[in-house]
Order: structure tokens, then sequence, then C-alpha cells
């Protein structure tokens, strides 16, 4: 069974810092891309960061470039990301995505919101 938690979102102020963790579990995850995605209410899922499968290679959004950093472990089957200097902005559900061809995991999501 395919399970893909997302975890570590929460309320912060605008400036500070959050750490999200993903842990998946009944599927080869060391050969699937990793990708953070999120969505604020009224907008579209937008892709954040991706991680290729052995780690080499990563990519970001222009929008959080220099802020956010994706990293995965396949021993422990985790992706992270840690987000710096966050801005109310980046409020929205994060979403974590596995993707290997044409199938897709998705998990349920985790809220960030960055409010004073």
């Amino acid at each position: 069974q395919v399970q893909i938690v997302e975890s570590g979102g929460g309320l912060v102020q605008p400036g500070g810092s959050l750490r999200l963790s993903c842990a998946a579990s009944g599927f080869d995850f060391s050969t699937y891309g990793m990708s953070w995605y999120r969505q604020a209410p009224g907008k579209r899922r937008d892709m954040v960061a991706s991680i290729s499968s052995n780690g080499a290679f990563t990519n970001y959004d222009d929008s959080v470039k220099g802020r956010f950093t994706i990293s995965r472990d396949n021993t422990q089957k985790m992706v992270y990301l840690q987000m710096n200097s966050l801005e109310p902005e980046d409020t929205a559900a994060y979403y974590c995505k596995a993707v290997k061809l044409e199938t897709a995991y998705w998990g349920q999501g985790t809220q960030v919101t960055v409010s004073s």
C-alpha cells in the first residue's frame, strides 16, 4: 500500500523557518523523482521544488530560489523541504509528490501559514 505522509507545517512569523518532511512507503522510493508542490486557497497547485531519484539534481521555482532547499534520504525513504526567510506569500498547503514515468503518488498535504 502506497503511503506518502507530509509533516512539519504550522504557523510561523515572516522571516522564520520551517522544515517539512515527507515519509514514503509502499513503492520503490529510490527510483522515483520527488517534488514539493503548494496550493493557496483559490489558486492552482504549483511545483515548488523537485529532486531526482538519486538526489543529484534539484530544481526550484523562481519564487523560492535561495530560500528553500529540497533534499532526500533514500535509506530512510524521506524527502525534506527546508524553508527559510518565509514570506506571507508562502502561505499554502504543501504537498509531496512521487513521480516515475506515468505513475504519480500524492500525499494529503500539510498547511504552512506565514503571518505575524
